[in-house]
């Protein structure tokens, strides 16, 4: 997966979800989460390249 992308990324636990969030604010509606810390941000990075 080509990392070039400059995002921030947002990662927060959710007791509702209970699960990480990740959240990236530049891009509208572009979440993820994950059981652990480390998946989410996985997750999202997925989503940003896609």
């Amino acid at each position: 997966m080509n990392k070039d992308y400059k995002y921030e990324i947002i990662i927060f636990w959710s007791e509702e979800d209970e699960a990480y969030i990740a959240e990236v604010p530049e891009l509208a509606g572009c979440f993820a989460d994950g059981e652990t810390y480390q998946k989410a941000l996985s997750n999202v990075e997925i989503i940003i390249a896609e």
